[in-house]
Order: structure tokens, then C-alpha cells, then sequence
């Protein structure tokens, strides 16, 4: 197809450059033009309509046309636009929602910092680790623990915290003081005949082992998202939470949740946490917190992590950190209307239920030949595609079968996005039991025609 240098898809080529795209293939490729959203759906600007099973980028929890929020950002705006909170300066919805995120915290939370993404707030807790470790007289515990195929950003503390290859290759990370540690997917890591309750063992003694090596004194914190999400929609095996956080207590180390992903009903918990049962020191919020109607971002601490902090704030005489945005008057009233919609509508026990509805459609498609696993909790899924299931391999190459079978998928109209070969499915909480089937079965048809295609 011919791309007009005058149509909007040329005038992207010329002038945009996307985040997570082949820079080089895109000149060719060009984009999809997202024109509107309606409920679960967007529509293109050829008028094409999708099931958007990814709620954008795992965010928009309420939809894409939620009035409630654009009259909260309207009210806003023609109140305050804009304030910051540097040098002793607040404003009521930063007050506000501050108040009401401590009270639904899943462990007593002492305070809210805010920030304007999840790779910020990622990055704005190693910072606060760091200058928690030299209040407390531990300059030497410095080090933090994350995970291969973590997720948690793109800036360069987060990338490094991140535990996915494309995310350090030629960008010189991870940076130093950074450790990953085994993933915790069963179905590719798991020794042969290892239940899933072995596997955690051996996983929580593999960390044991890189604490005691680096020495337990220089390990600061572990970071952790409660199902990982980018990495492929990994949910940790029977036990795994558990043992982790028996080791983290054992050596004084902090557990950080990345709740970015899982955050506000999308596990059918208002916290990620709470399915997992997690207690963490430190949580960060972003995505579904405003249903991504604006960027925003929030960490909650509690004063295990707060106190020391403030006592060095008081001793340097401030606490040199902040964000001209952080805490943004128009974000903060958002996400108040969102965490309020979520309660009133009930939506965090719809999205157990939903979800639940969805993991069962999802495991019909255990069976077929190209499908190597299903997964999932809650409102977020993933099908594993492989060439062989004996095997586990991939066909040609890894992401060539979740290329293939997105592409079929976007020409029936929904809108998912493969992790490498893994089928990633994270639907807006407001989605119905029959946009739940719409996704399965267009998902089903696509990996059947693949399949027919691959083998003839």
C-alpha cells in the first residue's frame, strides 16, 4: 500500500518517532491511526472499530470514554491548572487522593510521594532507598534485587531494574549496584518433574545464595510486580511469594511491589498485593490510577521507609527531589474520580468475576497443538504459542508466531500485543462477558489459521 507523504500516516513516518517500534521498519510499515475511543473499543481513521485487549497499554481500566473523568479534569482545570508541591506548597486534590490511597493501602502506608509515570516512580524509589541506607548509616547497602523478565520502565534506573534483554541492549545497562535474579515462570524455568512448590524453594534459595555472595549488609531492597506483566504475564507458582519474603525478612531487606500493572482492580483485589499476598514496604501506582486519561504516577512508603528519610531531609535541610509535575492538581482529581467510579460501580469484584469467566474461556485453548501454555489471574492472561509442545519451541525464531497471529488477530478487529511468542490479554475492567468471548474466540480463530497456514 501506497502511503501518501500529505496523509496523516505520512506525515507520522516524516515527523514521529515511536517508543517500542523498529524505527527503520515503521518508515515502511507506517502506523495505525487511532481517531476515537468508545467504551472497550477504539476506532481508526478509516472508521475500523477494535476490542482494545490490552486497555491501551494495561491502563485504561474504565474505557476509553469515561465522562465522568473528563468533567473531574474539566472542574479542574478551571479551578487550579496547575500547582506543584516543592518548598511546603499542596493542594486539595494532592491532599486528597494522598489520604485516600494510604486508607486502601493492603499494609499500613504512611505516605504518598508523587511522580508522573511508573518508570519515575521506579526510579524515584532507588533514589529514596539509597538516601534511606546513608540515613540510617549503611552506605554500603546499596544494591537492590529484581528479576529477569521484571518489567519496571525505561529511564535509566527503571531499564536497569527491568529483566528484559531489548531494554539493555545498546543502551549500556543495566547500571552497577543492579542484580537479577531467576524468574519465576514455571513453565519455562522449572527443572523436569519439579512441581511448582519446588520451584519456589529452589528460586527462594537461588536469592538466599546471591544475598549471602554480594553479602546480606549491601542489599538494600527486592523488587518485585506482584504477576509480572511485559515479561509475558508470568504469575508466580504455588508458594513463591511466601518463601521470597521469608528470605527479604531474614536479612532486613526491603520488598518493593510494582503495583503498575496490577494496581486498582485488575487482579480482582484493589491491589495486586493483596492477591498475592504481599506485604510490601514500598508500592507504585500508575496507568489504571487515572485510567491513563493523563500521565500520573504515585509511590506509597511506609515509616519504616518515611522516618529515616525525613531525619536526613532534616539533617541536609531538604529532601532534593521532586517533579515539576508530581502531584499535578488535574492528574490527582482523575485519579480521586477513577479510585471513585471503581468503588461505586464495584468494579474490582466485577473484575474477579470477569476474570474469573475469562481464565475459563482462555484454558479451552489448552488443548490446541500451537499453544504451549495459558495463564493468567484476574483480568490479565496470556496464551504461550509454540511450534512444538513437547518441545516448547518456537517456529523459525522466537516472536515470529506472535507476529503471525497478531496480525490475523488485528484484522478481525481486537487489538492485542505479543511478548515475544506470548499472547498478552489485559481488557478494560468495564469489559462484558461478551466482549470477554469476542477476544477468545477471535484469538482462537487467528492461532487456527496460523497454524492451518504453518502446516498446509
Amino acid at each position: 500500500m501506497t502511503i501518501l507523504s500529505n496523509s496523516p500516516e505520512g506525515r507520522d513516518i516524516a515527523h514521529h518517532f515511536h517508543g517500542y517500534t523498529n524505527a527503520r521498519a515503521h518508515q515502511d510499515v507506517g502506523p495505525m491511526v487511532i481517531d476515537r475511543g468508545e467504551g472497550c473499543y477504539v476506532i481508526d481513521n478509516t472508521g475500523k472499530r477494535y476490542f482494545e485487549a490490552m486497555s491501551g497499554l494495561w491502563s485504561v481500566g474504565l474505557g476509553f470514554s469515561e465522562q465522568r473523568l473528563i468533567d473531574a479534569a474539566t472542574r479542574q482545570l478551571e479551578r487550579l491548572p496547575f500547582y506543584h508541591n516543592f518548598s511546603h506548597k499542596s493542594h486539595d486534590p494532592a491532599i486528597d487522593l494522598a489520604e485516600k490511597l494510604v486508607s486502601l493501602a493492603p499494609v499500613p502506608m504512611s505516605k504518598v510521594f508523587y511522580t508522573n509515570s511508573g518508570s519515575e516512580a521506579n526510579d524515584t524509589v532507588l533514589k529514596m532507598v539509597w538516601y534511606r541506607s546513608n540515613a540510617l548509616g549503611q552506605p554500603q547497602r546499596k544494591k537492590v534485587i529484581s528479576r529477569l523478565r521484571g518489567y519496571h520502565g525505561v529511564t535509566i534506573a527503571s531499564a536497569s531494574l527491568t529483566g528484559l534483554p531489548n531494554n539493555h541492549r545498546s543502551f549500556d545497562l543495566p547500571i552497577a549496584n543492579v542484580l537479577h535474579t531467576a524468574s519465576p515462570h514455571h513453565y519455562r524455568d522449572a527443572h523436569p518433574g519439579e512441581d511448582e512448590e519446588a520451584f519456589s524453594s529452589r528460586l527462594a534459595q537461588e536469592l538466599e545464595e546471591l544475598i549471602l555472595t554480594e553479602g546480606p549488609d549491601t542489599i538494600a531492597a527486592f523488587w518485585g510486580e506482584p504477576i509480572m506483566g511485559a515479561g509475558g504475564v508470568v504469575v508466580p507458582p504455588k508458594g513463591y511469594w511466601a518463601k521470597i519474603q521469608a528470605v527479604l525478612k531474614k536479612y532486613d531487606i526491603l520488598l518493593v511491589a510494582d503495583e503498575v500493572i496490577c494496581g486498582f482492580g485488575r487482579l480482582g483485589t484493589m491491589f495486586g498485593s493483596q492477591a498475592m499476598e504481599m506485604q510490601p514496604d514500598i508500592m507504585m501506582m500508575s496507568k489504571q490510577i487515572t485510567s491513563s486519561y493523563l500521565p500520573f504516577s504515585a509511590i506509597m512508603v511506609t515509616d519504616r521507609v518515611f522516618e529515616p528519610i525525613a531525619d536526613e531531609s532534616n539533617t541536609i535541610g531538604v529532601f532534593g527531589h521532586g517533579f515539576t509535575g508530581g502531584g499535578h492538581p488535574v492528574g490527582a482529581a482523575v485519579a480521586l474520580e477513577t479510585i471513585t467510579i471503581i468503588e461505586e460501580r464495584d468494579l474490582v469484584a466485577r473484575a474477579a468475576e470477569t476474570g474469573a469467566y475469562m481464565q475459563r474461556r482462555l484454558k479451552e485453548m489448552a488443548d490446541h497443538p500451537m499453544v504451549g501454555e495459558v495463564r493468567g489471574y484476574g483480568m490479565l492472561g496470556a496464551v504461550e504459542l509454540v511450534h512444538d509442545k513437547e518441545t516448547k519451541a518456537p517456529y523459525e525464531a522466537p516472536g515470529k508466531l506472535g507476529a503471525l497471529v497478531n496480525a490475523n488477530l488485528t484484522e478481525r478487529g481486537v487489538i492485542s500485543r505479543p511478548m515475544i511468542d506470548a499472547m498478552a490479554l489485559c481488557p478494560p475492567l468495564i469489559s462484558t462477558t461478551q466482549d470477554i468471548d469476542l477476544m477468545v474466540d477471535s484469538l482462537a480463530a487467528s492461532i487456527e489459521v496460523v497454524h492451518g497456514t504453518i502446516h498446509g
